[in-house]
């Protein structure tokens, strides 16, 4: 299985300025169910613009006035389709006797929706194929729509695990990328940082099947602002099984939660004059920035650093733990746009926002000043990938030398304003070997400061389970129900 790269892209571009050009009048196009149109066009536009599902889906759904089964029905569309893409792709290749990145990207977009409702929805297939052909007709006019009868009908003939069977390379990883819909390389990392062998199967097989469920939407409450038990009350949620401020939805919409009020991702604030009471965040997420201001140190405690701080949902809750303790918080991001978003998720809280290369300690930020400095250094996302189903087929392998060069120059940097005593959080959501423990290996061993990597796993709660042979914290899906977030904790001595 590949992973495609710009040329296809820039292809899709020149057709879908094509089809722009030759698409009928609206009165003129065949009915086409508003929930797959606007399925259609959410995917159409993670591949086309390179969007991201969860920023384009939510405005294509208002603006087509979808909402309850119709919202659901859409979303599922959308999410399992690009979740399933390189699974999807095989199928429709060889049910069309081309390759995909032959086929003009309005109709492959419309033959992955309609080969994900005939092979992993209860949609009939009657249904499937027909919805199919309009959506071609809506898109690509009425000369595709024989060919997109044909395909669909010849992908209805099997069900998935015959196709499978029937495509599978016959290797063990090139089979679990099939099977589980992920790319090769990223089955292989999984693999590696497990500490498993493809082969193996097992919890291999687990992870990558709990990366495919859809995840649950966690709520963190802001300490001292609300309890998460009250939160869980008002929100219909529960209590998370790990981090004290964390609350697990079982399904609704969180912007309309009362408490959450604004947050990273959200409008501005309802409350102005003072902080939300909560936002929403992975429970993975709000474990690691816990772990690092809970981390015991010596000497004074007041001065807090997030050197990588958009959008803002770690600074968030970092801001509330120091509003208790009497600490502040400087809130640093390189992107202005990102600072605002920080801004507005920090407001009412004892944060300064910075915008600012996280790299410039020394210049536009002080050295070793700060008593805990989180390093949340941007990654490949490999342990979201739950959350963000295009990013497993976006992402490529040759794009993590620049990242793990830029995320140890960060973790340096992170050292170098840190006093003596104090500690570093570098945190990755990723469990990509390199972007982890190659990184901390190779950024201890190269820093012209005395620094020492301190046991990570004391930091979290006891009853968690399986956190590996320390020094540094993986968390899974498969195992904490969280994102892939990895911790490790830096000391740096006198």
């Amino acid at each position: 299985m590949t992973i495609p790269g710009r040329p296809e892209r820039d292809r899709q571009h020149r057709h879908a300025r094509r089809d722009n050009h030759t698409r009928p009048p609206r009165g003129d196009r065949p009915l086409v169910d508003p929930a797959r149109e606007a399925a259609y066009q959410a995917v159409a536009a993670v591949h086309r613009d390179d969007a991201y599902a969860n920023l384009a889906l939510p405005g294509i759904l208002r603006k087509a006035g979808l909402a309850g089964r119709d919202a659901a029905f859409a979303t599922e569309l959308t999410y399992g389709t690009l979740r399933a893409r390189g699974t999807l792709d095989a199928i429709v290749a060889d049910a069309a006797g081309r390759e995909v990145g032959r086929i003009d990207p309005p109709v492959r977009d419309a033959l992955r929706l309609g080969a994900y409702q005939l092979l992993y929805t209860r949609v009939p297939p009657h249904a499937a194929v027909s919805s199919t052909v309009d959506l071609v007709r809506m898109v690509a006019g009425s000369a595709a729509t024989g060919f997109a009868n044909a395909v669909t009908r010849r992908i209805g003939e099997r069900p998935l695990a015959e196709w499978l069977d029937r495509l599978a390379p016959g290797d063990p990883v090139g089979d679990l990328a099939l099977r589980h819909n992920h790319p090769e390389w990223i089955v292989r990392a999984f693999a590696d940082a497990l500490g498993v062998g493809p082969a193996e199967g097992g919890e291999l097989e687990r992870l990558l099947t709990a990366d495919n469920a859809r995840p649950q939407v966690h709520l963190c409450a802001r300490p001292g602002l609300i309890d998460a038990a009250d939160l869980a009350s008002e929100s219909g949620g529960e209590v998370g099984p790990y981090c004290p401020y964390t609350v697990r939805l079982g399904g609704g919409a969180p912007g309309e939660i009362r408490a959450v009020g604004h947050g990273p991702t959200h409008s501005p604030p309802r409350r102005p004059e003072g902080p939300s009471l909560a936002h929403v965040q992975d429970e993975g997420s709000q474990l690691v920035a816990v772990a690092l201001a809970n981390a015991p140190i010596q000497g004074q405690d007041t001065r807090w650093l997030d050197l990588c701080a958009g959008p803002g949902g770690k600074a968030g809750l970092l801001g509330a733990l120091a509003r208790l303790r009497g600490a502040t918080v400087t809130a640093v991001e390189v992107a202005p746009h990102r600072a605002e978003l920080v801004a507005r998720a920090v407001r009412g809280l004892p944060v300064e926002v910075v915008c600012a290369d996280g790299r410039a300690v020394g210049t536009d930020i002080p050295e070793a000043v700060f008593d805990r400095v989180l390093v949340d250094a941007p990654c490949s996302g490999l342990g979201a990938l739950r959350r963000r189903p295009e990013s497993r087929w976006r992402r490529q392998p040759n794009e993590l030398p620049e990242l793990t060069q830029l995320q140890r120059e960060l973790l340096l940097a992170g050292v170098r304003a840190v006093r003596p005593g104090g500690l570093v959080g570098y945190v990755a959501c990723s469990p990509h070997v390199v972007e982890t423990r190659v990184t901390v290996g190779e950024v201890v061993r190269r820093s012209p400061y005395p620094v020492r990597q301190i046991d990570a796993r004391p930091l979290f709660p006891g009853d968690m389970p399986e956190l590996g042979e320390g020094p540094a914290v993986q968390l899974w899906p498969h195992r904490h129900g969280t994102d892939a977030m990895f911790l490790a904790a830096l000391q740096r001595e006198d």
